[in-house]
């Protein structure tokens, strides 16, 4: 059974250290985990480390490291824009995108979004999306911590000059004739994929995303979910790209 892993904001840099704080009672409390049990560090940033529990306080854990480590960017960086969807299929699509070893998660206030982030709500929205991320990073044993974009949502413009930036840009669209599984990848750089929200992708939208570059591109016959379109996209790029 792999190591649980917890986050940190930074390894530490003395051979003993406490674990306290959220990710203490967590490992304490919940996990109970107890001395002499293993565990792992990460700042989510590509940092590691092994440590041992030497004790157990109220909330807390006593560990004593003993190796430290790095593990670098996945390369190509794989960034998913993710149509707002309602309720909690964002946050569904989040959760297993992050399993699935997404890079960055871009939302996108697509025209066909039954919901709107929009000021506070949409600062709240997107902080659930972080947290979701996070905790389905420690789930998956990831050194890296995906990234969820800073704005809470991006209009339809700058998703598309982020289309044309990419090194390679492609749009899930039913009506497309390519299938991801079989277009060329690049090697290295950025690839961009577009979710759409349950609506599906406007016509302008499209457009305007081809004409940026993106191609279209279809999983197979049946019609996804918006909330596992990105997983299933993910997965067939992970493998063919040797991440899998």
């Amino acid at each position: 059974m792999s190591l649980p892993l917890f986050l940190v904001e930074s390894l530490p840099s003395e051979r003993s250290c406490t674990l306290g704080g959220p990710e203490g009672h967590h490992a304490a409390t919940v996990q109970r985990l107890r001395a002499g049990e293993e565990l792992l560090l990460a700042d989510g940033r590509g940092g590691t480390a092994r440590a041992v529990v030497t004790a157990v306080g109220r909330g807390s854990l006593e560990l004593e490291i003993n190796s430290v480590g790095y593990v670098d960017p996945p390369d190509p960086r794989l960034v998913v824009v993710q149509g707002i969807a309602k309720g909690d299929r964002g946050e569904l699509a989040v959760q297993a995108m992050t399993e699935a070893g997404v890079d960055e998660i871009v939302p996108w206030g697509a025209a066909r979004s039954v919901a709107q982030w929009r000021g506070e709500r949409g600062a709240r929205a997107r902080d659930r999306w972080v947290a979701t991320a996070r905790e389905a990073a420690k789930q998956a044993r990831r050194p890296w911590l995906p990234v969820v974009a800073g704005s809470p949502d991006e209009s339809t413009g700058r998703v598309a000059a982020r289309l044309g930036a990419a090194t390679a840009a492609f749009v899930l669209h039913e009506e497309a004739e390519q299938r991801l599984a079989t277009v060329d990848l690049p090697g290295s750089g950025e690839v961009v994929l577009v979710v759409g929200p349950e609506g599906g992708i406007a016509p302008a939208e499209l457009e305007a995303f081809a004409a940026a570059g993106a191609v279209p591109v279809r999983l197979g016959p049946a019609v996804l979910r918006t909330s596992t379109a990105g997983v299933a996209a993910l997965a067939v790029l992970s493998a063919r790209l040797g991440r899998w």
